[in-house]
């Protein structure tokens, strides 16, 4: 009875998957999931060669999540997957050609608009007083850019 958990040996690794792909179900981002297949492999190399060395099923573990996970995002960056908004997380780039009013003057070449419930920096060309209307042209960070409309 002694050692019964761990024998045969490829049900820690299948184990270790199931508790990585749970921890994905709870914290997505496909990472824990390509960790999870990674584990499931080595178990399923262990039913082929029970003889396997630790260290060599620590190494195919290593191996594989770090491969898969590569292979996984160097997929994504060559077909994004198509989305209804494109600009759902990049606030600021859904006001790029929206025209918006100054709240107080710009100084020396910043200014504040209020959209909808939020108060924008915007930069601008040069000083304008409270009330100038201008269009959103782009954006750098989480400041707007702006030149006067008209």
């Amino acid at each position: 009875m002694n050692g019964w958990l761990l024998n045969p040996l490829y049900w820690n690794w299948w184990l270790l998957g199931v508790v990585l792909m749970a921890i994905e179900s709870i914290a997505p981002g496909f990472f824990f999931l390509w960790m999870g297949i990674a584990a499931f492999l080595v178990g399923l190399a262990l039913t082929v060669l029970p003889e396997l060395a630790w260290t060599y099923q620590v190494l195919l573990f290593a191996v594989l999540s770090v491969g898969s996970i590569l292979a996984w995002r160097l997929r994504l960056r060559r077909f994004p997957t198509p989305t209804k908004d494109p600009l759902l997380n990049r606030r600021g780039h859904q006001y790029i050609g929206r025209v918006f009013t100054l709240d107080a003057p710009a100084i020396n070449g910043h200014g504040k608009i209020r959209v909808d419930d939020s108060t924008w920096k915007v930069a601008v060309e040069q000083d304008y007083p409270a009330g100038t209307r201008l269009r959103i042209i782009g954006v750098d960070g989480v400041v707007l850019r702006g030149i006067i409309e008209g």
